[in-house]
């Protein structure tokens, strides 16, 4: 039976981040990665496939609910501010190496929260007035200035009412990233020093923890393989939770899974493309669930900039873009019915909205791409199927409750850890590994070893972003300087 230190379900970009961040604390670790597809980063972590890239919350509208009392929340783009700044700095020590290269998956790109209506105009005035003053937003820029707006998205001003309310926030320092892209440069490196085996067309049929750590059936194209291992990673997308329930800790017992899956409107015509230059996001219609905000996405895909327009949501009982449609039922146990009817009872809004969704006719899709491109033609674009997205539905004291977001979820003796949900959850890797770390591994963290290498990797490790101005510039700068952000003057 082969042995190896770590095992890591999934080749996405979830799993290329830990493998490097384990392969960078300790080089002398052997390291397996399965995959059931024919290449890494073919499902969640594809371009086309990822409902948003180079998240940081700068024009994200659903990060910052309206409040009770006027205001809007401002913790949750905070967080995820400070964890995508972390991103680029893990980013930018692995290109300084030599071992990434920037222009292969990560491009500078605006971002903008678009709205209209003298409502949603209020809504976006109080979110810039509150984000401005902190040091991650302080180069947001607001306007209402239509030749001011025509300059930064021509394509969504032009045919607009001229009566109609407008009003735009813009972050310059913004980016798309190519996480598909991103996920194999990852592999490569770890491949070439003899540290990674990396097999495809491999499937887990089952896991056991014995004695001396979790045994793992694996069937691949060469037949049944049986591996050996004191630490497993389930980083599959929504072929997580499946794996999870199987390894039979108790702490999978909380969990179920909702499937969502997406449609683009992705635009043929190369000259539309090269004349918007943004990611712009929109406020979701009044009832419609936060997955819902539309947006309009300049985004480079196989290495060619593209113009995609959506999420449209619809339902698949499968858990993977190329998974069964059996994958819901079977994830039903007695432990988490009970949740999942609670959830659904309790989400009446998002049961219609993903009825309604499925209803929609191609005339309908287009009325709401018209709401962002006032003269788009259905004849330039083309609707393209998007990955699968598994929203947690996670059993509490009161009761199932729908979370958006990603959670890990971690046995007690921190053997095995598996990630679940859905964005900002790329954007956030490395935060979200270092959780890992953290749950599963906290001796060896704590040891100076560590701590020193990954002061090396990440040099704002262990200090908050958000409360000292000149490390979070000094961070922006080289991150900026490494991986090719800079701002032409």
């Amino acid at each position: 039976m082969d042995r190896y230190d770590v095992v890591l379900v999934g080749a996405g970009i979830m799993s290329a981040t830990l493998a490097t961040l384990l392969h960078e604390l300790d080089p002398d670790l052997r390291l397996l990665v399965v995959e059931r597809l024919e290449a890494p980063a073919l499902e969640s972590s594809a371009a086309g496939n990822n409902a948003g890239t180079g998240h940081a919350a700068n024009c994200e509208l659903n990060y910052t609910p309206l409040l009770a009392d006027g205001t809007v929340s401002t913790a949750k783009p905070l967080a995820i501010n400070a964890s995508f700044e972390c991103s680029l700095e893990f980013w930018s020590s692995l290109c300084e190496q030599g071992r990434l290269d920037p222009s292969g998956f990560i491009h500078r790109v605006p971002h903008i929260s678009f709205v209209w209506g003298e409502g949603d105009v209020a809504y976006l005035r109080q979110r810039y007035e509150q984000l401005k003053p902190l040091p991650a937003f302080a180069a947001m820029e607001w306007s209402r200035d239509e030749a001011e707006l025509a300059s930064w998205i021509p394509l969504v001003m032009a045919g607009r009412d001229p009566q109609m309310a407008v009003a735009a926030t813009r972050i310059e320092r913004g980016t798309d990233v190519d996480f598909g892209a991103l996920s194999r440069s990852l592999f490569v490196p770890l491949q070439a020093s003899g540290a990674l085996d990396l097999v495809f067309g491999t499937s887990v049929s089952d896991l056991n923890r014995r004695a001396e750590g979790w045994e793992l059936q694996l069937r691949g194209p060469s037949g049944r393989r049986d591996v050996m291992t004191p630490f497993v990673f389930l980083g599959a997308g929504g072929g997580a939770l499946p794996l999870l329930q199987r390894s039979g800790i108790p702490e999978a017992a909380a969990y179920a899974g909702f499937p969502v899956s997406g449609q683009w409107l992705v635009c043929n015509d190369p000259d539309l493309s090269e004349h918007h230059f943004a990611k712009v996001y929109g406020k979701a219609k009044v009832g419609a669930p936060p997955m819902s905000v539309p947006h309009l996405d300049s985004r480079w895909i196989d290495g060619r900039r593209s113009l995609l327009f959506g999420p449209y949501a619809g339902f698949s009982s499968k858990f993977l873009k190329q998974g069964s449609l059996l994958d819901l039922p079977r994830s039903v146990r007695t432990s988490n019915v009970l949740p999942m009817l609670q959830v659904g009872v309790n989400n009446i809004p998002l049961v219609r909205y993903l009825v309604n969704q499925l209803r929609q006719s191609s005339e309908d899709r287009m009325e709401a791409l018209k709401a962002f491109l006032p003269t788009a033609r259905a004849d330039d674009w083309a609707l393209s199927v998007a990955g699968q997205r598994v929203q947690i539905i996670k059993r509490t004291p009161t009761g199932g409750r729908l979370q958006l977001g990603t959670e890990v979820v971690a046995s007690g003796d921190g053997s095995l850890a598996a990630l679940l949900g859905a964005s900002p959850g790329a954007s956030t890797s490395v935060t979200i590994m270092l959780e890992i770390l953290q749950r599963c591994f906290p001796d060896r963290l704590a040891s100076q070893a560590w701590q020193q290498r990954l002061q090396a990797l990440l040099p704002s490790y262990g200090q908050d972003l958000n409360a000292d101005r000149e490390l979070l510039q000094r961070s922006r700068d080289r991150s900026d300087a490494l991986l090719g952000l800079q701002i032409a003057s």
